[in-house]
C-alpha cells in the first residue's frame, strides 16, 4: 500500500519572526517626444516585424525581377 502524502502548506507565515513584506516600488519616467517618436514608442513591438517582413518581401521581388530580366536578355 502506498503511503498517503502529507498536504503541502500554502499559507504564508505571519508570525513575529516572519519576513517583512516589502512594498512594491513602481518607477515611472516621463519623456517629451515629438509625435512620430511617440508613435514609434507605442507601436514598436508591432511595427518592427512588419517593416522587416516588408523589406524582405521587397528584396525578394527585386531579386526575381532581376533574374527574369537577365534570363530574357540572354
Amino acid at each position: 500500500m502506498a503511503n498517503k502524502q502529507k498536504k503541502k502548506r500554502n499559507k504564508t507565515y505571519t508570525g513575529v519572526d516572519a519576513a517583512i513584506a516589502r512594498p512594491v516600488i513602481t518607477k515611472i519616467t516621463a519623456a517629451n517626444r515629438n509625435p512620430v517618436s511617440q508613435w514609434w514608442f507605442e507601436h514598436k513591438r508591432i511595427a518592427r516585424p512588419i517593416i522587416i517582413a516588408a523589406l524582405i518581401a521587397a528584396g525578394v521581388v527585386i531579386l526575381i525581377i532581376e533574374i527574369v530580366r537577365i534570363a530574357t536578355n540572354g
